[in-house]
């Protein structure tokens, strides 16, 4: 691995956050946290309310969550992991704010995730539009992952 590697991840109650962290230091990443501008609140995060912020955005394909901050240096980064809880099967709309807010081009994308249930499904195919000249790597849920397994994962990439 000779290209510099970004870790970005989002997370809505830190589980998310934890296996990043994780993540960068198994890769040897840099790590940037995609916040929201308007942070969620538990009432936000409420699945089972049809009309919480959450459920609105997800139900929205056009939806795209403000975020606080962007990656000033994101020419510096070859690799770049995009981590993040699955919501509704798929990655929450601040994903793709994120991706469109940035140029990917050439950019080689690694999507990690954690959830509680489901897989990562078609979330791929969903994100590629936000960032159609990155190269694609497939993704993985990551739940729980060690530190070793994760340097294994990262290896078996051939960044």
């Amino acid at each position: 691995m000779n290209k510099k590697i970004l870790v970005a991840y989002f997370s809505a109650s830190g589980v998310t956050k934890r296996e990043a962290e994780l993540l960068a230091k198994a890769a040897g990443a840099d790590i940037f946290e995609i916040e929201p501008k308007t942070p969620y609140t538990a009432a936000d995060l409420d699945w089972t309310n049809r009309q919480s912020r959450s459920t609105l955005e997800m139900n929205d394909p056009s939806s795209r969550p403000e975020i606080k901050n962007t990656v000033a240096n994101m020419s510096d980064y070859g690799v770049v992991f995009i981590g993040f809880p699955v919501w509704w099967y798929t990655a929450p709309t601040i994903i793709k704010t994120f991706l469109e807010a940035h140029d990917f081009a050439g950019k080689e994308i690694v999507l990690f995730a954690t959830s509680g249930g489901s897989g990562l499904g078609k979330t791929e195919s969903a994100l590629k539009p936000c960032a159609p000249n990155a190269v694609w790597k497939g993704g993985k849920l990551i739940n729980g992952a060690t530190e070793s397994a994760l340097e294994k994962w990262v290896e078996s990439l051939a960044l």
